[in-house]
């Protein structure tokens, strides 16, 4: 077997144990709610060449890391949007806009989420105006172009590009579709994790013979995460360990669990995984984290390159996988987690655990797929 990259060697920078887990079904599907999540499905089942994408089974690496088994949800194979934002962005606009067409649809993005309301509003026939920072790659707007959007470039960071989006969307009366929530903007980011729980359905029928053990999720403001514990208390008989990953240039959702409440941490230098380079947890997805995961950890941008072409060359897995920048950092946490024998151990990790991690992008941004698979 042929192992590229020295995985017994990984390492994540930080981890930190949530002293105030208590998984509670209930609360968690009071905040999205059973029939949020199940109306979501009902709708996005219905769109054109809707199909589960693939749980793989990393089973190449499941054997290096001594683990039973690792399940990949394969999202580069997202309608033709190679990511799970495509569930999101798109069915908040159709649930928000209602038919009506002299509705206009902003949004701020790093990218995926632009990419989904884009479509989202071509389906639709509405116009749509996407800002984004000047980190944001040409590749990236031009995709959104595709779509026939406007895509507006901002100074500074994403931060900016949101502060443009609300002030110019309140000038001109547009629609913000959002998938960040802030005081008195929570319904639209409900709709947008509403979607993305559509991924959760999905594997509970493919691991239906699989208990799953573990959970790795990628956190960014925590919308996908949240999504997911929800859909984890929605559809998941039995309630696995829910562990957030996050980059260590951006770990606002540790750093919130530290506090016991939201901290906006500063950015010193920006990810590699834009999408996942957040300074602060959005509203909504908070209220569902703070009590419901039970570890949280980070890791480095040192070995994106390494795992994207491992995922390329059939390194981990029998199948040849098409993974981003920000469909990485599961595979590097979960070797990094086993790699140190006394968290192994603290968090159960070891020869029966079934685990299941993220592949939440393929190559989303081409150009800079292309330059990781080269380095």
């Amino acid at each position: 077997m042929s192992f590229g990259p020295e995985v017994s060697n990984w390492k994540y920078s930080l981890f930190l144990e949530n002293k105030k887990n208590n998984f509670n079904k209930d609360n968690i599907l009071n905040i999205l709610t059973k029939k949020d999540i199940d109306e979501a499905y009902n709708t996005i089942s219905t769109w054109n060449n809707y199909f589960y994408t693939p749980l793989i089974s990393l089973n190449k690496l499941a054997k290096k890391l001594n683990i039973k088994k690792i399940f990949y949800k394969d999202e580069s194979k997202r309608f033709n949007l190679k990511s799970f934002k495509a569930l999101g962005g798109a069915y908040a606009v159709e649930k928000i806009t209602k038919g009506k067409k002299e509705i206009v649809v902003s949004t701020a993005t790093a990218g995926n989420h632009g990419r989904s309301v884009a479509w989202g509003a071509q389906k639709l026939g509405l116009k749509c105006k996407i800002f984004i920072s000047e980190h944001v790659s040409e590749f990236r707007a031009e995709k959104m172009r595709s779509f026939g959007a406007d895509v507006i470039r901002v100074e500074g960071n994403y931060d900016n590009s949101l502060k443009e989006c609300i002030k110019q969307s309140k000038e001109n009366n547009w629609q913000i579709v959002q998938d960040v929530a802030w005081q008195d903007y929570k319904l639209v980011p409900k709709l947008t994790m509403a979607g993305y729980s559509v991924m959760m359905k999905e594997i509970s029928e493919q691991t239906k013979n699989d208990k799953i053990s573990h959970v790795i999720l990628q956190a960014g403001v925590g919308g996908m995460a949240a999504a997911m514990v929800a859909g984890i208390a929605r559809y998941l008989d039995n309630i696995p360990k829910i562990i957030i990953v996050e980059p260590e240039s951006a770990a606002c959702v540790l750093e919130s669990i530290r506090a016991g409440k939201i901290e906006k941490i500063s950015i010193k230098k920006e990810s590699l995984m834009g999408g996942m380079s957040c300074d602060e947890v959005s509203l909504v997805p908070w209220e569902i984290l703070k009590n419901s995961i039970n570890y949280c950890v980070t890791v480095s941008d040192n070995y994106i390159s390494k795992t994207v072409k491992s995922l390329a060359n059939c390194e981990f897995s029998d199948d040849k996988i098409i993974g981003g920048e920000c469909s990485t950092p599961g595979i590097v946490s979960l070797a990094g987690l086993c790699n140190d024998s006394e968290i192994k151990n603290k968090i159960d990790l070891n020869e029966n655990s079934n685990v299941l991690i993220f592949g939440c992008e393929g190559d989303a941004d081409e150009e800079l797929y292309q330059k990781l698979l080269n380095e």
